[in-house]
């Protein structure tokens, strides 16, 4: 994995907590990014090439007008003030690719220098099976922390370990394996229509691949992830950006002075396509 760097822009040393998008249903954790790099006015330093991202391009998408500025697959940003970097990933890892993808930009982050990865992900909702809002919180997250998945300050936050995470499980040992780079024998590969069972259906989510890789790396790294279903996701884009700014211990009123905390990016208008036609009514 390639970065280049934008013209006229430096990294910081200091930014060495990292934040990005795990892709899944709704796109929550792009939508999330989107407001952490629009509300902290984070400069663009560059971008990464991978082959393993499926190419696109499209307008500017923080404004607050459009400039003509190209936005591409994988855009990295830094926020100096608040000490994090952020990475906004545009379109889809091409499929069967995903673990590679995960390696890769797990060499590339940590060469960087970054100690703490924070992944933001969504889950499907008709997968939870346990429903418990007892303690009125929605955010789960899974971390490195310990090997069981737990962290002490997430659990102070209120936040819910991911229930169906067992790193015993055949599942999450394979991921782990192909991670570390090892050759998986093969009585542990999954069984043709296996990977239909409910125990794979985490491990072969986006966030587990860079859970393991990042993890193999020696890199701690925190997954916060919140349970959704498809439609108007903005809001749950609020809470997990949220939930990342609880993490860091930073508030997003203090972004920049922004006393309406959260700015919202100009490419917000046309998440859902284009605004109605009301001249016809």
């Amino acid at each position: 994995m390639e970065f280049i760097s934008e013209a006229g822009t430096h990294n910081h040393a200091d930014a060495s907590t990292l934040i990005l998008p795990a892709l899944s249903i709704g796109n929550v954790g792009q939508l999330a990014v989107d407001l952490l790099v629009a509300s902290t006015k984070a400069e663009r330093v560059g971008f990464l090439d991978s082959p393993y991202v499926l190419p696109c391009v499209g307008n500017d998408a923080y404004g607050p007008v459009p400039q003509g500025h190209l936005a591409l697959p994988l855009e990295a940003y830094e926020s100096a003030s608040n000490g994090m970097a952020l990475i906004q990933q545009r379109s889809p890892v091409v499929k069967g690719r995903m673990i590679e993808f995960a390696k890769k930009l797990a060499d590339y982050v940590a060469a960087s220098g970054k100690k703490h990865v924070i992944v933001l992900s969504s889950l499907d909702f008709g997968r939870w099976q346990r429903i418990d809002m007892s303690s009125g919180s929605q955010m789960h997250y899974l971390s490195s922390s310990n090997a069981d998945g737990t962290d002490d300050y997430c659990e102070k936050l209120g936040w819910k370990r991911l229930q169906d995470y067992n790193p015993n499980q055949r599942s999450w040992k394979y991921l782990n394996t192909l991670a570390d780079g090892n050759a998986m024998p093969e009585d542990s590969l999954p069984f043709e229509g296996e990977l239909e069972e409910e125990e794979y259906y985490y491990p072969s989510l986006p966030f587990a691949a860079l859970f393991s890789s990042f993890k193999a790396k020696g890199l701690k790294v925190t997954c916060i992830l919140c349970y959704c279903s498809e439609g108007d996701n903005t809001p749950d884009a609020f809470h997990l950006a949220e939930a990342a700014c609880k993490l860091l211990g930073v508030s997003p009123s203090n972004f920049h002075g922004n006393t309406d905390n959260w700015l919202i990016p100009i490419s917000w208008k046309t998440v859902y396509g284009p605004p109605a036609d009301m001249s016809l009514f």
